[in-house]
This record gives structure tokens, sequence and C-alpha cells, in this order.
């Protein structure tokens, strides 16, 4: 059965269904009878309760028939239908375009009914487009014609100010013809091979090159057929068969400009899906200092941490800033070098070696095999061309050679080729040919004949060479398998091997090469098993005794030693219930006093049973020498404290003399150096619970206890043993004796007893001494280790939030763009001190203030106001990589974590209403119409695309920053405009130019979707690019939003 308009008195339509919500298909109800119907073509009208059904074929053929004028056929075909109908609902284009392509060439009324419903927006550009690209028949030449020239008509103003989904139709629209015109292309050019119609396929062929060449140049328009190649992954295989085809054609074209155009469109168009690639601009300067800071941070005070973090760190940095790779690297050799010069002597100047030469080789080979994308050059050749620059800096070389001097055996000086043993160590690595260092080798050879020659005045101490690390590291391994070995029967010959590590610097360099290659706990590990054997007691005779004691003696002394030089984070293993927890943990988390530790002398591990204390001290109070055989050397460790107190007591109230005191404690440092230690470590924490005048006494025993025995009656090793002890007490006792100005021994000139200790200026407010410091740093362009440690001292002292408020108000005051540029450099390396918290208190409380506070906006003026946005940035994306992988270092991990509630706040977690977030995905209709009922409005105002990838929003990072997106959002929202929007545009530029675009990774997943029809209102932002960088595009609400927006541009 038929429906025209001719039998419109047929059997009323008492119902349909619509089960297609495009309207291609639906089903008419005829009394108990069900028929499908296509809708393509027809429109229905009820009157008076009745619906006609008026094929639009039929009405498209009556107006051609009575020469209908083109708006006389719009006012008759608008009264047959229904107030509000949606011409694209029914297929108008279409229907009209396959009228008029009925013959051989086109019909011109007809098309003048489709470029009056185009010009009156009855029909969208996009169905006209897919009307268009369904005509298939490329030899109706005139046909074709005509459609290009309706193209014409809109191609340059292509938009769309409807609903998401009308939005995402244009983008599916341009895609199909963005295939039918390559498509047409291909034909033209398989025509070409016939010469008979050169001249007219040639016009054919540059009329469809045209307007591709004007639909793509377009970067609104590429970015739209991004979108509908992510929305309809299926549609773009058409597009690389075209292509295909295309190309393969090409040959075909003897024009040769009209071919260079061709193969010009066909890059435009395989540049689409990387249109988001940015390239990288050559740098304006070629000094990093936020590169040369973080090696200085990392070589200074985090030599133990994991190698991964520091490539991660790395390579965030040289992304964010678009570093090339060789400038990159080179930045990374100034920094050790730098490092390697100013270091203090002793352990400080072997870190800095260990650093140099084993542990940085070892992170660029990471950074070789780090996935870099398209990558224009070998890593290998970057690395090359980083010495060949590190040659230029032959001052720089020369003092390093010096730093390093050794004595030889004819007792004269000697400079160390560093640069020459570095270059062994990267091609070791392969990180360079055998070619490149030879002749790098060569050229640093030839300098070295020019450089200035050592005097004789200068310092006889044995500097440690860099060759002595580059020993060590093998040695490290081969000790780790003999301690490792069972010994059990024959301890003696691994006291041999001990005894050899005590020796001289032995265990500072083996220690700092251990540390360099991450086997310094797994060391660790080893010393604490040796530390425990010495518990197994089975009959012994006065050798193995002594053996025995040796053992605990010299596994504790190496231990103290680790934590006091690299932190207890190495020695401290997970709590396992299943397995004891070793003597030395034990005694190393209740007992030893570290920085920042605070210890109760009257806590229950220094009292320990009466019995035991009470006999101990008989031993040490007797004249006669102490019996090693039998003893339990962990339980004297413990009760020697107690044993120290009743001495202390007794010597106070008189009861025992000075020199009765000094035999006890002679007796306590003869034997076994690991009881003198314990017996301090008392003793400090006691001092620091007694006032000024109560300390002499106290400080007495800790003086006589470091003070070696000068007697034959010591065990095997004793002056290696006393040196080590020395400096473990020194450590331990620095902080007492400085408050009351006594010094455990007389200062050496030019020579620090403990490195970095005591750094802040006496009798100075710490905000003054912040400020100084600070613009010392800016001056000189780069912090030095010394810089960093009196930083990380002001940290500790003023708190997270103390120390970043006042550097930001240091920052905000720099009008220079220059100077504010060189600010956020470094002050992100000081951040880095402790990114994750620092992060925390600067987008979760110091931004939020500046930018909620109107009295606070005149300072975000520009530059500082976008040098703070940078700096922003920049420290949001390294937590939110860092933190996402689970790459805080040792250092930042041991620091007081804040209080996960105290963010709990500041994000209205809505997890309520999970239902409703599916069928916003699912959902063909506007969103922002479906969000717009009261029961959604809280939850549409903060809907991101981080809740879509159901990110953990109890995390306090997370929070912080879906708090600050929504902040920033409503600042949008609120229509007032000034420096904090002008902040927040310089935000999400620089979230654009450092993120990696589409990433789920990202820090912009956390900004709402009704956020970005906001941006766009700004006008540096409202771009292409820009939206497609800051939308996520791997979502189908984030590909909607994209395209509204980009649509109204």
């Amino acid at each position: 059965m038929s429906y025209t308009a001719a039998n419109r008195h047929s059997r009323p339509i008492r119902g349909r269904d619509l089960t297609d919500q495009y309207g291609s298909v639906g089903v008419l109800r005829i009394g108990n009878e069900q028929k499908p119907i296509s809708f393509t073509g027809i429109f229905c009208v009820y009157k008076t309760g009745r619906m006609k059904v008026v094929n639009l074929k039929q009405a498209i053929l009556q107006a051609w028939k009575e020469r209908w004028s083109d708006y006389q056929w719009a006012i008759n075909i608008k009264k047959n239908c229904p107030k509000g109908a949606t011409w694209d609902y029914l297929n108008l284009a279409e229907a009209l375009l396959e009228q008029a392509m009925i013959g051989p060439s086109p019909n011109p009324l007809i098309l003048s009914y489709l470029k009056y419903a185009i010009s009156s927006q009855m029909v969208s550009y996009s169905s006209v487009l897919t009307a268009i690209s369904k005509f298939d028949d490329f030899s109706r030449e005139l046909c074709i014609k005509s459609l290009l020239e309706i193209m014409d008509m809109f191609s340059s103003r292509l938009s769309c100010h409807g609903k998401a989904e009308e939005c995402i139709g244009l983008c599916r629209a341009m895609l199909c013809t963005v295939v039918w015109l390559l498509q047409g292309c291909a034909w033209y050019c398989e025509r070409l091979r016939e010469s008979s119609a050169l001249p007219a396929v040639e016009n054919s062929l540059r009329a469809c090159l045209e307007r591709m060449t004007n639909l793509l140049h377009s970067t609104k328009n590429r970015a739209l057929v991004h979108i509908a190649r992510l929305e309809e992954q299926a549609s773009w295989t058409n597009v690389e068969q075209a292509l295909l085809k295309l190309s393969e054609n090409l040959n075909a074209v003897t024009n040769q400009t009209l071919k260079e155009n061709l193969e010009e469109c066909v890059s435009l168009v395989k540049s689409i899906p990387q249109m988001l690639c940015l390239q990288c601009d050559p740098p304006v300067h070629t000094s990093f200092p936020s590169v040369h800071a973080f090696i200085m941070l990392e070589g200074t005070m985090n030599l133990t941490g994991e190698t991964q973090p520091l490539v991660e760190q790395l390579m965030m940095i040289k992304r964010m800033q678009r570093i090339p790779a060789p400038l990159f690297v080179l930045e990374i050799w100034k920094a050790c070098f730098t490092g390697l010069i100013e270091s203090p002597e002793g352990n400080e100047e072997l870190k800095w070696t260990a650093f140099t030469f084993l542990k940085i080789p070892q992170v660029l080979l990471r950074l070789k095999k780090y996935p870099q994308g398209e990558k224009t050059q070998d890593f290998t050749e970057d690395v090359n061309v980083a010495f060949e620059n590190l040659l230029n800096l032959t001052p720089l070389l020369d003092k390093a050679d010096q730093r390093c001097k050794y004595v030889t055996t004819t007792n004269t000086f000697v400079t160390c080729d560093c640069l020459s043993l570095l270059l062994q160590e990267c091609n070791k690595l392969g990180l360079l040919s055998e070619a490149n260092t030879a002749n790098l080798t060569e050229k640093r050879s030839e300098d070295r004949e020019h450089a200035p020659r050592l005097r004789t005045t200068e310092s006889a101490a044995i500097q440690p060479n860099p060759g002595l690390i580059l020993r060590a590291e093998p040695t490290v391994t081969n000790i780790l398998k003999t301690v490792d070995a069972d010994h059990s029967k024959s301890p003696e010959g691994l006291l041999g091997v001990l005894g050899h590590m005590l020796s001289g610097k032995s265990l500072d360099l083996l220690l700092a090469a251990a540390a360099a290659t991450g086997k310094l706990k797994s060391f660790a590990r080893k010393f604490i098993k040796l530390n425990e054997f010495p518990k197994h007691i089975s009959g012994e005779g006065s050798k193995s005794a002594s053996v025995r004691a040796l053992l605990f003696d010299i596994s504790f002394l190496m231990l103290c030693h680790v934590v006091q030089t690299y932190g207890s984070e190495v020695i401290l293993s997970d709590p396992s219930p299943s397995s004891e927890t070793p003597f030395f943990e034990t005694w190393l988390q209740t007992c030893m006093p570290e920085e920042g530790k605070t210890l109760n002398p009257d806590h229950p591990c220094f009292r320990p049973e009466s019995g035991k204390v009470e006999s101990l001290v008989a031993l040490l109070n007797s004249s006669s020498e102490m019996k090693l055989v039998q003893m339990k050397w962990h339980e004297i460790c413990l009760s020697t404290p107690a044993a120290i107190l009743e001495v202390l007591n007794a010597w106070e109230n008189g009861v025992l003399s000075v020199e009765a005191v000094q035999k006890i404690t002679d007796n306590i440092k003869g034997k076994v150096c690991s009881m003198a230690i314990c017996a301090v470590a008392w003793l400090v924490a006691h001092v620091r619970m007694l006032g000024l005048d109560e300390r002499e006494k106290p400080q007495t025993m800790i003086r006589q206890l470091m003070t070696p025995m000068s007697g034959e009656n010591t065990l095997q090793f004793y002056h290696e043993r006393v040196v080590i002890m020395s400096s473990i007490l020194e450590h331990m006792c620095a902080d007492v004796f400085q408050q009351t100005g006594l010094s455990l021994r007389p200062a050496v000139e030019g020579q620090e007893i403990i490195p970095y200790r005591n750094l802040l200026p006496a009798r100075q407010p710490i905000r003054q001494a912040l400020q100084t410091q600070f613009r010392e740093v800016l001056e000189k362009g780069w912090v030095d280790s010394h810089a960093f440690h009196l930083f990380e001292n002001l940290l500790h002292m003023g708190g997270v939030f103390w120390f970043t408020n006042n550097l930001i108000k240091e920052l905000l005051k720099e009008t220079r763009k220059e100077w504010a540029s060189r600010v956020v450099e470094l002050l992100y390396s000081i951040f880095c001190l402790d990114t994750q918290q620092i992060t925390l208190t600067l987008l979760g409380h110091i931004l939020p203030r500046l930018l909620t506070d109107p009295a606070h906006w005149h300072s975000l003026v520009d530059p500082p106001g976008r040098a703070l946005a940078k700096l922003s940035v920049w420290c949001a994306l390294s937590s939110y990589s860092s933190h996402h992988k689970g790459q805080a270092s040792a250092r930042q991990r041991k620091r007081q974590r804040e209080d996960i509630e105290d963010y709990s706040s500041l994000f209205p977690l809505d997890d309520t209403q999970p239902s409703k977030l599916m069928r916003l995905l699912s959902s063909n209709e506007d969103e922002t119409v479906m969000l717009s009922s009261p029961g959604d409005r809280s939850m549409s105002s903060s809907l991101s695309a981080s809740q879509l990838h159901t990110v953990n929003m109890r995390d306090p990072l997370n929070r912080v920053l879906a708090n600050l997106f929504l902040l920033i959002s409503s600042l949008l929202g609120s229509k007032t405009a000034g420096p904090h929007t002008q902040f927040v545009q310089s935000f999400i530029e620089e979230c654009v130019e450092c993120s990696e675009q589409g990433s789920r990774g990202s820090i912009l997943q956390f900004m709402p979707f009704t956020m970005i029809s906001e941006l766009v209102k700004l006008q540096a932002l409202a771009k292409p690019k820009t939206v497609l960088s800051i939308t996520d595009l791997s979502l189908p609400l984030g590909r909607r939003m994209a395209a509204k927006a980009i649509s109204t541009l």
C-alpha cells in the first residue's frame, strides 16, 4: 500500500512506532497490521487529530512540474510540514539531490531548491555534505561540477551551533566528504591514462583537488575530521584505502604542478592523525637551570635512590621544556662536574664521584632505551654531540681534573683525566662508538697539555681518584658473594675480608660504589645477617670468641656508618610478622640518635633486666680484663645504657672518682667499640633532657669514650675500628656539644667535621635566611649543594606551607620576564626536595587563596602571573606522574606525610549516582540538557574525564587537582575578567604545551567537561588544537564536547 498526496482519503493511520531515533526506519500500524516503512522522503502532517503521510519525492516532482520558484517551493513545503519539524530528520537534502541528479546533467530548478534550503538554513551543512558524498558517478562531470559548486556555498564557513550530537554529525559528514573527494581524485587520475579525455578530466581533477585543499587547509576542519576518525575508526579505513589508490595513480598526472599539489594534499590528509604531535622548537637559550639543579639535588641527597624514578623525572623536565637531547645530556654532565668540583672532601666527594662515573652512565643508558616517539637522530650521536660541546668547557674540565688529583709512588701530584674515564664508561655501555670515543679522548688529551700545572704547595692529602670508584664497583659484587657464603665452620677467613674493608678509605669507596649501583640495600642486608651470626654460641675457645666478638663489632660499626652516611631507609626492611626483627634494626629504631629524631632516655629499651645490668657494672668496674668467651654481645649492648646510668649516678653522688669512671669507660671501649656507641647513644639522649649547667659530667664521659686506647690488650683491627667509631660518635654528639659551644675535637682549617651541618645563620629569622639564600641562588643562576642543604633545613624548620608560600612570594616579586623564567626553573628544582607535599600545598592552599581573594589578583599580572602558572603546571605534572607510578624517593618518603583528611573537604565526592554517569555516556541527546535537572546539577558541574576513568578521588593529589579545576571553572563562569582570568589562560596554555595530548595520565583529565565551552571564550584558547589538547578524546563524551566547542569557532 503506497502513501501519496493523492490518497489522503485512505484509511486513517491510528498510530506509529519509531524504532530508530534517526528516523530512517519506522513502523506504520494500519488496523491490526504493522508494516515497516522508510522515512526518507516522507513527512507526516497532523490535522484535526488525524495524520497524513506525504511523499516528499512527489512534492518535489510536483514543484518541478509546476515550475515553482525556490521561495514558492519553500513556502508550500513548510505549509505541509508540522511545526518544529527537522528537515535533516526527513533527509530533505538527500531527497533533493537524488531528484536533481537523475539525468545526465543536474536539474537546475531542483538544485535551486537545495541552494535555497541551504541559504535559509532549512538543512544543515552536515546533511548536505553527507548527501553529496553518496553520489559516486564521477563520470558525470556536470553533476560533479554542480556538487562542488554547492560545496562552495558554505565550505569556507562550516560551523554548527546546535546540540553536541549535531556537531558530531558534522564531523562524520566532513570525513565522508574527504573520502568522496579522495575517491574523485583517484578516479580522475585513472582516467588521465586515456589521452583523448585529458583536458576535461584534468580540469575535473583540479576542481576536486581545490575543494579538498580549501577544506583541509583549515585547522578547524582538520580537527573535526580528527574527531570523526576517533569516533568511527572504521571510516578512517576508507580514507586510507582512497589515499592508497590515489598514490598508486599519481604517476598518471603529467602536469607537474598539479602532481605536486596532489602530493601536498595527500600529506595533509595523512597528517590528520598526528595533528596534535608538537614539534620541538629550537630553544632560545642553551642553559637549563632546572636540569642542572635537579642533578645537583640527586647527586647531593639521593645517591641511593632508584635509577628509574630519576630517569622519569629527567624525561619529564626534558618534555616540559622541550630540550633538545644533545643540550639535555650536556646539562647533565655540566652539573656532574660542578658537583664534583664543589663537593667537600671525604664522603661527599666520594658520593659525587660515584654518582658521576657509575650512576649517570646507567641513567643515560636508560634514557637511550626510553620510548621517544619519532626520533630524529640516534641517541649515541646525541651523547657524542654533548661531549663535543663539553670539550669546549675547558676550565670546568681542568678544575675537575685538579679536584681529583692523586699522589703517585714518587710523591708527585698527578691530575686525573676525568673525561677520559667517563668516555670509557660510556663506551662500555654502548653510549659512544669506538671511533667517537677515540676522537673525543684525543681532543681532550690535546687540551690537557695546556692545562695549568699543579703547584708543589698543594695539600698533601691523597684525594680519591675516580679510578678507585670504578675499581670498587666489581669489588662490591665479590664482597657480597664472599659474605653470602657459609662461614659457620671457619669465620676467620671472613674476618680478613672485613679487616681489609676497614683500612683507609676502602669502606667509604665500597659503600659509595654500592649506593650508586643500587646494591647498598643488599650490602646492608648481608651485614645485618652477619651481625646476627654471633648470637649462636656453642662451645668455643678464646680464639673463636675473639673472632665472634670482632664479627659482631665490625658489622655493627659498618651498619652505623651506613645509617649516618646514607640514611636508615637502606637498613630497615619491611616488617614481616613471621620473622623476628634483627637486633640491629631494633636498636636503630629505638636507641640510635638521628637528625630529626627524639629519643627518650627513660624508654624501656634502655632498661633491661636489673640482674644483667648489675653483672655488667661489676664486670666493667673490675680490674681484670674482660672475658670474651660465651659473651652475648647483643645483650651486652642493650644493657650498656643502664650500666652507664648507674655509673653516672654514682659519679654525680660522689661514690666514684674521675679515675674510676675513666677505668670503666676504658673497659667499655677497650675491646668492642659497639659498646661505646651504645653508651654514647644513651648519653646523647640523656644530655638533651638536661639543662646546660647539668651537662658537664655526661659530656666528659662522652669524651672519655671517644678517646682511643693506647694499650696492647686490644683485639685485632682496633685502630681501624676506632677511626670509624670516632666518626660515628662525632655525628651522634654534634648537636648536643654545639648547644654548649664545645667541640669534640680541634677543628682542622678548611675541613668540616660534618659537612653541611649548622648552615643556618645565627640569630637571623628563618624567613630572612630563606630570602637571602634564594637571592644568592638567583644571582648565581643555579643551586649548589650547600644551598640545597640549607633549603632542606629551612623546609624542616618552617614546614611545607611556610616554605612554599614564602618562595612563591619571591617569585611574584619578579617583574622582569627573563628573571621570572629563571625563578621558575630554580624553584622547580628546589621544590623537588619534596615534590608531592609542596605540590599539594601549592595547588590546594596557595593558588586557591590567590585566585579567590580580589586583594591578591594584582600579584597575578604578567610576567609573575604567567611564571606562577608555569611553575604550578610543572609541579602538578611531575607530582602526578611520579605519584601515578609510585616513584616517591626514599628521601621524600621519610618526611612526615600530610594527613589525607586535610584534603577530604576540598572536593565534593558524589559516588552515589554511578548509573547517571553511565546514562550520560550512552546518551545521544545533548549532555547539557540532560544535566540541567536540579538533582544532577552538583554532579554535572564537576563531571570530568577522571571520574569516567574511575580515578581514585580519595587520593589527596587527585582531590586537590579536581578542586583546582573546579575553582577555575567557577572563575570562568563568574563573568569577571581580570589578572585571575589571565592566570587561568596561562595555566591552561602551559597544560597544553607540557602535557602528553590525549593521554589518560594528563592532569587535564580533572577538568570538568562544562569548562571547555568557557575556555573557548578566551581568545588565546579559542583554537582547534587547544580544544583537542584539553579534551580527553578517548571518551565519547569528550569527543562530543570537543566537536561542539570547535564547531562554534
